[in-house]
Order: structure tokens, then C-alpha cells, then sequence
């Protein structure tokens, strides 16, 4: 599998593990602490909300705090594990390949590998799909709804803000010449 990060996404998540002791006065290992001995919430969302409200973190501080204190399945480090434990269902594994094939001679193309969906990026993320129940998968670009007649806007969807229009993909043939041209398109922008 190729690159996680982007540089400017590697350089943002040491920001994040740097400036938390500067900022809090307290070390990653002191913060797992204080979780795992004094969080009375077993959701993740509930952690972080914890975090928030009795300690003032904010929400990338918590997730990285939390990730630590109660890893759960395989890490960021293990895109492979990451991508098999998403993309079960067959068919829209062929979906995924197909768009993988579509984006393959993007120059400066980095693949990241996320527990809810994987991710294309240049310099920003451009592009992701996610698997949906009965073997489908929606696809995520860096365009507006607009762009094309097949585009709608996102709602609820757990990738980056930058994604402002979706794509209901029923089949690896749903990825066509408009589609290439689509990912390509927020590419350029990216």
C-alpha cells in the first residue's frame, strides 16, 4: 500500500502530538492515564465529550488521546488490516478497485487508509469511498454537487469537509469515463 499521509497531513498530526504537552502540561502517557482511570464513558463519542467538558480538549487532541488509551482493532499504522476489516463484501471491493485504478497514475497520489473509508489525496484529500450495506459504495469528491448530474451533496459523511458531493457507485462499471474525469477534476484541485 502506498503512502498514509500527505506531507501536510503528517506535519499536522505532529503539530497535534507536539503541542499537546506544551499546551497541557501533561504528556501523552499522563493523559492515557487519566482516561483510562477517571472516564466514567465507554462510547468513543462520550470519551471525547468527557475530554471536552472536564478537561477542555478539543476534538483532535481527545481522538488522539483516546486512540492511544483504548486502541480498538487494527491502528492508522495498519492500512492492510484497516482495508480488510472495511472492504469485506465482495462487490464493493471490486468497487474499490476500480476507483484504485481509476486514480493509479496520479502523480503524487497518496492512499490513506482509514477505519470508516478510504481516502485519495495530492497535497488535500481530493476523494474517498466508503462501502454502504448490500454491497454498494459511495464515493466522495472535492467538487461542487453541480459538477456533474450524478452528484449530490454529502450529508452526515465522515470524511474530510473539503468533499462536497457524493456518488452512489452500484458496480466497478459505475466507474466510467465520467467518473475517471470527476476524480481527475478534483485532483487538479487538490
Amino acid at each position: 500500500m502506498t503512502e498514509q499521509l500527505t506531507e501536510r497531513q503528517a506535519k499536522w498530526f505532529a503539530s497535534v502530538q507536539a503541542s499537546l504537552e506544551r499546551d497541557t502540561g501533561k504528556t501523552l502517557a499522563q493523559w492515557v492515564e487519566i482516561v483510562r482511570r477517571n472516564c466514567p464513558e465507554t462510547r468513543p463519542r462520550a470519551r471525547t465529550q468527557w475530554l471536552k467538558e472536564v478537561h477542555g480538549l478539543g476534538v483532535n487532541r481527545a481522538a488522539h488521546i483516546l486512540s492511544a488509551a483504548f486502541p480498538e482493532g487494527p491502528g492508522w499504522d495498519d492500512a492492510d488490516a484497516l482495508r480488510a476489516a472495511l472492504w469485506t463484501d465482495p462487490t464493493a471491493t471490486a468497487i474499490l478497485r476500480a476507483l484504485e485504478a481509476a486514480v493509479a497514475d496520479f502523480p503524487g497520489l497518496v492512499t490513506g487508509q482509514r477505519k470508516a473509508f478510504t481516502a485519495w489525496s495530492n497535497k488535500v484529500q481530493f476523494a474517498a469511498a466508503k462501502p454502504i450495506r448490500g454491497g454498494t459504495a459511495v464515493l466522495g469528491l472535492a467538487l461542487a454537487p453541480d459538477a456533474s448530474p450524478r452528484l449530490s451533496p454529502p450529508r452526515n459523511e465522515s470524511w474530510s469537509e473539503r468533499l462536497k458531493a457524493k456518488l452512489a457507485l452500484a458496480s466497478p462499471s459505475d466507474v466510467d469515463d465520467e467518473v475517471r474525469a470527476l476524480l481527475k477534476a478534483a485532483w487538479e484541485r487538490s
